[in-house]
């Protein structure tokens, strides 16, 4: 095959400086506003175009799946689909963002195989088209094939528009050894209800109002979530903490690079060796 049947690209993780829930729709989806903005913390999709026909995907972790259940995979299927024609592929994953957290890596990837793959096969949709098929892939996949760093996300959260950003935010990520089905907190947000002394009102900052809806669903099973938000606004140097998306990862933003690694290091004493902690920043 030749050199270019083969691209690299990296995918991004995110996070949801704001998710408001707006209510149920008709077609059983919840209506939402959201900003995401991508991270520096991301995985590295390798596509390539084979002779064989049928998709192979590897993956350096152990139980992410590898067969039509891959977001990646849907990718390349829908877009075989949109063409009305197959190909072979391979596809390796070589992950660091973890599953499950709501920083939207499944998403992400989804969204580097469908632009690798089209690239591939010399780009014969229009930017239209491939957004309309990446919104049927999933809710933040859209948000992906963005060049911005930033994106409001309306309807179910796949109508997306670039966001002007200004800011490089230092920020700590913390995702417990767990994962939280994101169908399964919508389902149980207009039944939950506030715990007491947790704050889930905004938190006013500079680049926006940051709350998060599906922390009242989540924060009522999870207890270790809300009883880590409220140590994270207490540490030195915090200016906002938060869910990202349905979770389970918490961040906290802060006022610079030095008090975000300070603070990492506080974070893995208090949650132990179970959680992942990683300090980082938005992207610019």
């Amino acid at each position: 095959m030749p050199e270019s049947s083969t691209l690299e690209l990296s995918s991004p993780a995110k996070i949801n400086l704001w998710l408001r829930i707006l209510g149920k729709r008709a077609d059983g989806f919840h209506e939402v506003e959201t900003r995401l903005v991508k991270v520096a913390v991301a995985d590295t999709v390798c596509v390539s175009l084979e002779d064989r026909p049928g998709i192979e995907l590897t993956c350096n972790v152990p139980g992410i799946p590898t067969d039509d259940g891959n977001l990646a995979v849907k990718a390349i299927r829908s877009l075989e689909a949109r063409l009305g024609r197959q190909h072979g592929w391979s596809l390796h994953l070589e992950k660091r963002i973890p599953h499950g957290a709501g920083l939207g890596g499944g998403s992400s990837n989804a969204a580097a195989a469908l632009r690798a793959a089209h690239h591939l096969l010399g780009q014969p949709l229009t930017a239209s088209e491939l957004m309309d098929i990446a919104a049927g892939i999933g809710s933040d996949v859209p948000c992906f094939l963005l060049d911005s760093t930033a994106a409001d996300g309306m309807g179910r959260g796949e109508q997306v528009r670039p966001a002007d950003f200004a800011w490089q935010l230092p920020l700590v990520l913390i995702k417990p050894p767990f994962p939280i089905p994101t169908p399964w907190a919508y389902q149980r947000w207009a039944s939950s209800q506030e715990l007491p002394d947790v704050l889930y009102a905004p938190q006013v900052c500079p680049w926006g109002e940051m709350v998060n809806h599906l922390e009242r669903p989540v924060f009522e099973k999870y207890r270790l979530l809300p009883a880590l938000k409220s140590w994270l606004l207490e540490q030195a140097g915090v200016r906002a903490a938060l869910m990202s998306g349905s979770g389970s990862t918490m961040f906290a933003i802060t006022g610079s690079d030095e008090e975000a690694q300070t603070l990492a290091e506080r974070a893995r004493a208090y949650c132990g060796d179970t959680a992942w902690v990683c300090a980082t920043r938005t992207l610019g």
